[in-house]
This record gives structure tokens, sequence and C-alpha cells, in this order.
């Protein structure tokens, strides 16, 4: 039974499963960039055959970064990064913390590299001045008598072992944001037409609709073009209600979202309803009211002896808009006929009086609407991850021996030193602590 654990522990320590696992997911993760996630059944049929399109199902291919085989991996890659980390971490750690003055004296004439120098100042004097020199060159000593002797240690970045764990934990703080985002987020949408708020969302994944706990109020929706016509950029001023009241405003166009409460509102589409918002203000009484109408029908004012309507249409050269003409009416009697473009104000002007005039198209805003509670925690993990690349790959664990020893009537003074990696660059810096070492020694040599 012990052994078959060992084997089962062993298995799963294996970096060669981690690279497997890993070679897994970067295929998975090219199929499920090629082929749409996510789309009507007939549209795999008619883009690769009825067979390729129910293998597909059958494999959850069209659904692939929620499939059970998918989240299997992941979740052995999980595990097999656990336990790796769980089985070297320790000995990692012992070498971060250690001391290293218990370092086999016979083993530093032996690394590379080494040098030793003769002096004639006693050990106590030479160990002052190794500790000082490593000083210098920013190295932070400390030392034990040794076999008649006095070792010296210094070392920098014990801690850059470490930095392949932090990746390790980075992937796996991804992971667990990802699963938090899956199972506790959504993705839905919502039309919402102008001067009209909602709370509640459609979802992508289910029939039933997702309460926001909140309002969104779509305020004004502008539709800009190109000189041909075509749509340049739409625009949505929302804005949050909390009880009534209004606690955030924001304009928001394609790849500029509007963020509250975990929610992220994106500018997807929009929809026309071919009616027209009319902002008409008495201009004496200040009195102002906002009219949806729809061409050829009369509007009249409620409490006021106004009414008024549109009667044509037409196409304005440059830019592309339209124009719209729009017949009056008050107590005055009828006014003369004017154009008004869309999106444009004018002022009416009659006998005493004179009022101001707002046309606009009226439409709905389509936004995207997600929520990730998972989100920080990908971003926490990537964050971590850069850092732990950045240890992992350029910074080193840099360590120096400095042992002393009285030779007849003689001090010798051997210095020796190692690195986890990135060698050329330890040689340089054990130059020049030997250089700094040699000005030292030089007049007692």
């Amino acid at each position: 039974m012990s052994n078959k654990k060992n084997s089962i522990w062993s298995f799963f320590a294996s970096v060669k499963l981690v690279l497997f696992v890993l070679f897994l997911l970067a295929i998975a993760s090219i199929i499920g960039t090629v082929i749409p996630q996510n789309s009507p059944p007939d549209v795999y049929v008619k883009e690769f055959g009825e067979n390729i399109a129910r293998l597909f199902q059958i494999l959850d291919i069209t659904d692939m970064y929620n499939s059970w085989w998918f989240v299997s991996l992941l979740i052995m890659l999980a595990l097999n990064l656990t336990i790796c980390t769980i089985e070297r971490l320790p000995n990692v750690w012992r070498l971060v913390v250690q001391d290293n003055l218990a370092t086999d004296i016979d083993r530093l004439a032996k690394m590379r590299p080494s040098k030793e120098i003769l002096s004639s100042i006693s050990p106590e004097e030479a160990a002052s001045r190794a500790r000082a020199s490593l000083a210098e060159n920013g190295w932070k000593a400390k030392e034990a008598p040794r076999d008649s002797g006095i070792l010296i240690f210094a070392q920098k970045g014990p801690w850059t072992r470490l930095g392949v764990y932090a990746v390790h934990t980075s992937i796996l703080v991804i992971f667990a944001g990802a699963m938090i985002g899956s199972h506790f987020g959504y993705k839905g949408f919502v039309m919402i037409p102008e001067t009209r708020s909602i709370d509640t969302i459609e979802s992508f994944s289910n029939e039933e609709p997702i309460k926001l706990g909140f309002e969104v109020l779509c305020k004004r929706f502008t539709l800009t073009h190109y000189a041909n016509g075509a749509p340049k950029e739409f625009r949505s001023d929302l804005a949050i209600l909390e009880d009534g009241k209004e606690v955030l405003t924001k304009s928001i166009v394609v790849n500029d979202p509007l963020s509250y409460k975990g929610h992220t509102f994106y500018q997807s589409s929009y929809q026309s309803y071919k009616k027209f918002l009319v902002s008409l203000t008495d201009n004496q009484t200040k009195l102002a009211e906002l009219f949806l109408i729809e061409p050829g029908k009369e509007i009249k004012w409620p409490g006021e002896d106004i009414s008024f309507g549109i009667i044509n249409r037409e196409m304005t050269e440059t830019p592309l808009r339209f124009k719209y003409k729009i017949w009056f009416k008050d107590s005055t009697g009828v006014a003369d006929p004017f154009w008004i473009t869309d999106g444009d104000t004018t002022t009416v002007k009659r006998d005493g009086k004179d009022y101001t005039f707002a046309l606009k198209e009226f439409f709905a805003t389509g936004l995207q609407v997600t929520k990730d509670p998972g989100v920080w925690y990908v971003y926490i993990g990537c964050t971590l991850m850069l850092l732990g690349l950045m240890v992992a790959f350029f910074l080193s664990h840099r360590r120096i021996w400095v042992y002393i020893k009285k030779e007849d009537d003689k001090t010798s003074i051997l210095i020796s030193g190692n690195t986890n990696k990135n060698r050329p660059s330890f040689e340089k810096n054990f130059e020049a602590v030997n250089r700094s070492l040699d000005a030292k020694f030089k007049s007692h040599s």
C-alpha cells in the first residue's frame, strides 16, 4: 500500500507530467480559439458538416472551456504544481535560510570560481579586512571559527530561489479566480431605451432574468456617422441609480465601459425605434416637457395650447444626416413650417413668445453586461506570475566564502563562490571582490 501511495505521489510530482499537461492545454486552447465557442448548433453543422458537428457536441468542444475534460486538465495541472511544490520546497527553503557557516572546508577549494591569497597579517586582521571589503561591495558578511581558522560567509538574493514557487502559486491563484468567476459570475445583455431605466438583464446562460440590485438609466444615446453615412461611433450616457438617487454617471463607448459593484457594462449595439424625442421649452414661463413622437402624428402638450408634429424628412448632403420638417401651433395660431436636423436645437418665434425646440431620433442602447467576482484574483495572479518570472529568469542566489587560516608564517585567505544561475554576471561580482581584497592585502603580501 505504501509503495502504491509513493508511486501515485511520484507520478503527480513529475516534471514530465507538468510539461505533458501544459502541452495538452496549449493544443486545447488553440482548438478553442479556432473553433467558435457557444454558437448555435446549426452554425457548426453548416460550417463543419453534420458528423463533425456531432463529434464537437460529444466532446464539448463547442463549450470547451467549461467541458469536463478541460476542467480535469486544469485540476491535474493544479494538483501537479501543488505536489511538485510540496516535494521540492523544503530543500530549497533550507538553502534560503541556512547560514552556510557549516560548509565543508574541502569543498570550498573545489568551487569555481575560487582564489587563494597569502598575506603576512594576522588571521584576525585579515578577517576584519575581508569583512570590510565585502561590505564595500554590498555584501553583508557573518563569520564563525572553523577548523583552526575563520570562515566568513556572505550572500545576495537567497530569496530568488523562491521565484519559481511564486510562479506556481500565481497559476493556482489564477485558476481559483477563473473558477470563482465561472461559478459566481455571469454574462448577459440588455437593451435600454433612452430616458428609461432597468434593474434586470437577460443572461446568456439561462432563461431567468438576473437582478442587478440597482438601476441603470440611459440618459441619452448618440450615433455619429462618417461622411459616407456609415456608423462612426455610438455613445451612451448612463447613470447608476440607488433607491432612485443618481450615484454614478459615465458616457461609454466601445472599449470604454462603465463598472459598478463588480458589474461591467460594455457598449455593444443599438436599436432605432423610428420615433423621436422632442424637448420643448416655453422660454417665457420656463415650462419644459419631453415628448416621444412618431412621424405624421399630432402631439399636444397637456395643459398648454400647443401642438406640433413631423410632416416630412430629407437627407442632408454633408454630412449624411436626416432633417425633419415640423409644423407647430400655439395660442397665437399656426407657425410657418420649419426644418430641423436630427440632434439639433432651434428657436420657434411667435408673436411675443418663443420656444426652444430640440429633436433627436429615439434609440435604445444595447449593453453587454458581465460580472466576474474572480477577476481580481486573476489580476493578482498575473502580477505575481510576472514578478515570479522576473525573479526566476533574471535574478540569482550568489554566495561567497572567505576561509582564513594561519599556515607557517603566512596567513592563507581562500576566496570561493558559487551561484545557481547567471554565472557570467556572478564572476564579474566575484572579480570585483577579489580586486578589493587584493588592494587590502597587497602591502602585506
